[in-house]
């Protein structure tokens, strides 16, 4: 069969469809199969019978919309926000929320298995957030002209478009978010002006409107703790933050080391580094301005490798490759990494384990998104004693 005849067999766009969901997806859609075809269909959950219509196909999938849902899932509650299914920020507040942790882990270890060829058995059960609402502390809301109603909108991408909705609040940004976005609608950005970003700072941090700093306050203890118990588990003496922005981590861990030291590219995020850690009188470590992966090699040589733990917290795409092999050529007894991208995580954990001589020791996810596909985690790689 030529390919323009296998891309018209089985079902076409308009079709409608009944469909039992399998699974959900990494990104939050459900999948269903049909006639050899996998198709893939939001806001559903797993065992759902559904009937649905075809809005997209391609050789070796589809995606569908949601006419009726047949047979409710046990899971399925009523979402707490008027937009969503319309809109493109959360995926999951039409399920509970201990399945939404369920499905989040399931995910996770599946990435671990698929890509790094790793057991499940490896990733430990989600930490759940304190409040399952209400937690963003950063929103980025956009203005757009809705040429239909001849006014501008104020709100976020729909889901399946690049089209704003509306949106006079947001079920997931903290109730002070809210307040700024009442008054931006109050008096809204001009038209050259199509983004823009509405942020609570934390109390005890300095740091500039434009550095990172993780978006939910309520469960960041967690992560502290997480990234804490892998140090003081491996007895580590001496900590090289990178990628580490403000200093976070490298201020976190502090207290239990003899030596740190943190290298950022963002040199305003290095200043305020410094800052941090003159506040909290952190005399045993520096940081230092410049890429990661062109002075990690550097920084490593400063300090015995056996007792030394590496702090990784790179951006979603992962840790450069020139970084990689700094690592694997220092052999520091510890990477911690963190990461908001369970894919790039597992890709960079295999090549860890496989060319380094690290085995990865556990992976803690941590539901620093609830309502949404994304989930952080905390994987602890620790140097094969042969290595």
């Amino acid at each position: 069969m030529d390919s323009a005849s296998e891309l018209h067999a089985g079902p076409k766009v308009g079709d409608r469809l009944d469909v039992t969901i399998v699974d959900i997806a990494f990104g939050g859609e459900g999948v269903a199969r049909t006639d050899g075809l996998v198709v893939f269909i939001p806001f559903v959950a797993p065992g759902e019978q559904v009937r649905v219509e075809v809005v997209e196909r391609k050789r070796d999938f589809a995606r569908a919309r949601v006419l009726e849902i047949l047979h409710p899932s046990p899971d399925r509650i009523a979402p707490a926000c008027r937009y969503f299914g319309e809109c493109g920020g959360c995926q999951y507040q039409h399920l509970d929320y201990p399945s939404q942790l369920r499905i989040k882990h399931a995910q996770v270890a599946a990435h671990f298995e698929r890509i790094a060829g790793l057991p499940a058995e490896v990733v430990s059960p989600v930490v759940p957030c304190p409040t399952a609402y209400g937690y963003r502390n950063r929103i980025m809301v956009r203005r757009q002209w809705n040429k239909p109603e001849q006014r501008a909108v104020l709100g976020y991408l729909r889901h399946d478009s690049r089209l704003v909705v509306d949106v006079e609040r947001c079920e997931i940004a903290e109730p002070a978010l809210n307040e700024q976005l009442g008054r931006l609608r109050e008096n809204p950005p001009p038209r050259n002006a199509p983004k823009a970003v509405l942020r609570i700072m934390p109390d005890d941090w300095n740091l500039h409107r434009d550095s990172f700093f993780q978006t939910n306050f309520h469960l960041l203890p967690g992560l502290v703790d997480a990234v804490r118990r892998c140090v003081k588990e491996s007895g580590a003496r001496h900590v090289v933050d990178a990628y580490c922005g403000i200093g976070f981590f490298a201020l976190q861990l502090a207290d239990m080391v003899e030596s740190f030291v943190g290298v950022e590219i963002d040199t305003q995020a290095i200043r305020c580094a410094r800052a941090n850690a003159a506040q909290r009188h952190a005399t045993q470590g520096e940081f230092i301005a410049g890429k990661t992966e062109e002075l990690l090699g550097s920084l490593l040589a400063r300090f015995d490798a056996a007792k030394t733990a590496v702090v990784l917290d790179p951006p979603r795409a992962g840790c450069h490759a020139a970084g990689l092999e700094a690592l694997m050529h220092a052999h520091p007894a510890q990477i911690v990494y963190v990461s908001c991208h369970p894919a790039t995580l597992a890709r960079d954990a295999k090549r860890l384990c496989s060319e380094g001589g690290y085995t990865l020791h556990r992976v803690t996810p941590l539901d620093m998104f609830p309502q949404t596909q994304h989930i952080e985690c905390v994987a602890d790689l620790r140097l094969n004693q042969a290595g």
